[in-house]
């Protein structure tokens, strides 16, 4: 089963803030099956990997290059990242599902030799879980670092998969909306975010954000915009090379 965010996303979808994305409505619906299988996986409940503060990591795309600063309050997330950065895992992985005016996704390790039109999102299984760490002060605005996840209770993110936040937009009568759907009173700060650069708030609370972009949003963007087939992967490969950048 893949790792993704079909319960939120379908409530997105439901809503009257996401008008712009019905035409991909059915095939985020059929192909966004929540999960990375039935089995109980572990979770790692001590940082794996203490890095110097603030943590900075240069993702290099076909597409362009990203600058992500890592947050010092997530740790757990923070220490697991820079572990498999520093080992070379998410090296020459694909950026394998992406929804226009919502994210793009990547970290599976099985993206690496996919042939084209192979189901990804469904690698990493074998990782420890990492327990959440949401912060409400840590939220999904325009370019934030997430860790996706399948549907476990505890909101435990996965050992390697992570997305980055594109989002839309949003009127006030959205961004209502949003507070009405999550239970959560936005700030000011948070509220003109969301209306002027845009983002996803009905992510909020569900998902830890460990992240954000400092620059390369054009990147985001042109990942976002590219063609991509019924599963939502990119018909021409986007892969990736991370690496940390010294203080």
């Amino acid at each position: 089963m893949r790792l993704t965010f079909t319960l939120l996303f379908i409530i997105f979808l439901g809503g009257s803030m996401v008008a712009n994305a019905q035409a991909n409505k059915k095939k985020i619906v059929k192909h966004s099956n929540v999960g990375l299988g039935k089995k109980k996986m572990p979770v790692s409940k001590k940082p794996i990997y203490i890095s110097e503060t603030p943590t900075r990591v240069k993702i290099t795309t076909d597409s362009g290059v990203l600058i992500i600063k890592l947050y010092d309050s997530t740790p757990l997330h923070r220490d697991n990242f820079v572990k498999l950065v520093k080992a070379g895992f998410y090296d020459s992985l694909l950026f394998h599902r992406v929804i226009p005016q919502f994210m793009i996704q990547g970290g599976d390790p099985m993206s690496k030799t996919a042939v084209s039109g192979t189901l990804l999102g469904n690698g990493g299984d074998n990782l420890q879980r990492i327990p959440a760490e949401i912060k409400m002060q840590y939220f999904h605005k325009r370019g934030a670092l997430a860790a996706a996840r399948d549907g476990n209770p505890e909101k435990a993110s996965s050992g390697c998969q992570f997305y980055l936040v594109q989002g839309n937009k949003l009127s006030p009568t959205e961004i209502v909306l949003a507070e009405q759907r999550i239970g959560k009173k936005f700030t000011e700060a948070e509220k003109k975010l969301y209306s002027v650069d845009g983002g996803t708030p009905w992510l909020d609370g569900q998902y830890t954000v460990f992240g954000e972009t400092e620059s390369g949003f054009e990147v985001i963007d042109k990942i976002a915009a590219m063609a991509r087939d019924s599963n939502n992967r990119p018909l021409t490969d986007i892969r990736m090379k991370i690496e940390i950048l010294k203080p």
